[in-house]
This record gives structure tokens, C-alpha cells and sequence, in this order.
């Protein structure tokens, strides 16, 4: 199964535990664990959060968390098992996130990653983000951050798609057309 076969979905309560472990395990590492089955499982639930999903058979094989508010969005979460980094699923979640985003009328996206994570780093460069700011301590007063953003009406998010396409469950498909050519999703 190649990763454009792997579905994205959004998580379900009974999927908080399985998610906070993998953050605890793939980006928590060496820190105390503070996104926790709990908090996850309240992200989960809260109106203005997407929790993002991609499965291989009956296993998370990556997530993401993004937080959207009445003029930014934030991605709190970002993680891919390392059988399956470097297949573009980082990109696909990141992606779909991007999208409700600019759905919702939010084009700007801020993120923090670790200083000394020089692969996160790349991988948000390439996906279009720059870096604000350095924040030393960020990290529970450990380990530095650094801040960065997307404006995303400034670069289209892929150019092959014309429309946005919503499959409504039992409600058939629903197709914005986007007329802003700055902003092909």
C-alpha cells in the first residue's frame, strides 16, 4: 500500500490514547508528556480543532493537530511513524489542514518546532513556512523553538486542483469552485 492509498479521517475519542502515545514516543521525546490521552481526547472534541488521522490496516501511521481561530490557524501537532516519513504523508496531512483552513477564511499559519529539529525544519521550509522568531526555553523552559508561518493566499496550495470537493456523508459531493486564482486548491 503506497501512502496516497492510506485514508485520512478525522480521529475519534476512542483513538486519544493511540494518538498521545505516538506524540509522547515521535515529538515529546525527552520532555514530560503534556499532550496526554486526555488532552488529545478534548481536542478531539472541541468545535475549532481538527484532529487528522492517516491509517495503515487497524494503525495510526501519522497525525495531525491544528487549532483554528478567527484570523490565524495553529498546528499543534505533527507527527509520521518513521516506517512511513519521506512519503509525502507529512505533506498530505499538512495539506488537508491548510485547506479547512482557507475554507474557513484563515490564511495565515503559525507553528513552533524544536530548535535543534533540523528535519521539521526543512520539511515546513519546503511546505512553504518561514521562521519569525527564535524562543529560547520554549519547551518547558528546556529546549528552544522556533516560530514560523504561512501566509497561505500567497502561494497556492496545489495547482492541479480547481475546486474544493467535500463528500458529504449520504449528502453526495459539494464543490466550492475557488475564483481567486492566488488560491488554487
Amino acid at each position: 500500500m503506497t501512502n496516497f492509498e492510506l485514508p485520512l479521517r478525522l480521529a475519534r475519542p476512542e483513538e486519544a490514547t493511540a494518538i498521545a502515545h505516538l506524540s509522547r514516543d515521535l515529538i515529546e521525546y525527552g520532555l514530560r508528556w503534556r499532550w496526554t490521552p486526555t488532552r488529545v481526547e478534548a481536542s478531539i472534541r472541541a468545535a475549532n480543532v481538527n484532529v487528522l488521522t492517516a491509517w495503515i490496516q487497524q494503525s495510526i501511521a501519522g497525525f495531525a493537530i491544528m487549532r483554528y481561530g478567527s484570523k490565524e490557524a495553529h498546528l499543534d501537532l505533527l507527527a509520521v511513524a518513521p516506517p512511513y516519513r519521506r512519503a509525502r504523508l507529512g505533506s498530505r496531512l499538512l495539506e488537508w489542514l491548510e485547506k479547512c483552513a482557507v475554507v474557513g477564511g484563515i490564511f495565515n499559519v503559525v507553528l513552533e518546532v524544536r530548535a535543534g529539529n533540523e528535519g521539521a525544519q526543512l520539511f515546513y521550509k519546503r511546505m512553504g513556512y518561514h521562521t519569525l522568531t527564535h524562543i529560547p526555553g520554549y519547551y518547558q523552559g528546556t529546549e528552544a523553538a522556533l516560530r514560523m508561518s504561512r501566509d497561505l493566499s500567497r502561494r497556492p496550495l496545489n495547482t492541479r486542483i480547481q475546486e474544493v470537493q467535500y463528500k458529504l456523508l449520504g449528502f453526495g459531493v459539494l464543490s466550492i469552485p475557488i475564483s481567486n486564482s492566488t488560491i488554487d486548491l
